[in-house]
């Protein structure tokens, strides 16, 4: 639990209780994108479901032991944070907020904790990010440097002073 300029922000474990919000807020990740494809409403819940579990299962397979935590501010229950601790470097695989969220220094304020966690441990800091997302941006202005692409994305590192 620490403060920033939003209020009071907590993570704690995800639990299977929090599935619903999970995947709600994956969608609202996605409904730029998803508003330039002609499909039905239907349909786009479908896509999202089901890509919602593909990307679950990858997390769960490909980072055994890693922190999936929700992200809570004043008690709410605003958003997702995932990190991957390795023995050499640490791996932020996701972070997202609700709409209502974005914007407010609540995403800021929990990297700067990560880098500040990196700095003291001398490990890098690394991430996947599509080339096309206002994140890239983001993370370009904290530091992060892109090392290669990777298909649609781009494999980015911060490294400690």
């Amino acid at each position: 639990m620490f403060e920033t300029v939003a209020g009071t922000l907590n993570l704690r474990p995800e639990t299977p209780t929090d599935l619903p919000f999970l995947q709600g807020l994956y969608a609202s990740t996605r409904e730029q994108e998803l508003a330039l494809v002609p499909w039905t409403s239907q349909q786009k819940a479908a896509f999202l479901q089901s890509q919602f579990g593909l990307q679950r299962r990858h997390y769960l397979e490909h980072y055994p032991g890693a922190q999936f935590a929700v992200i809570e501010l004043e008690e709410r229950t605003v958003g997702r944070i995932y990190i991957y601790r390795a023995s050499q470097e640490i791996c932020l695989m996701d972070i997202a907020l609700l709409p209502e969220y974005r914007g407010q220094g609540i995403g800021g304020a929990l990297l700067a904790k990560l880098l500040e966690e990196a700095q003291q441990q001398g490990q890098c800091v690394t991430l996947h990010v599509e080339e096309n997302n206002p994140a890239r941006q983001w993370y370009q202005r904290w530091g992060f440097e892109r090392l290669e692409v990777r298909g649609v994305y781009w494999y980015m590192r911060w490294k400690p002073l």
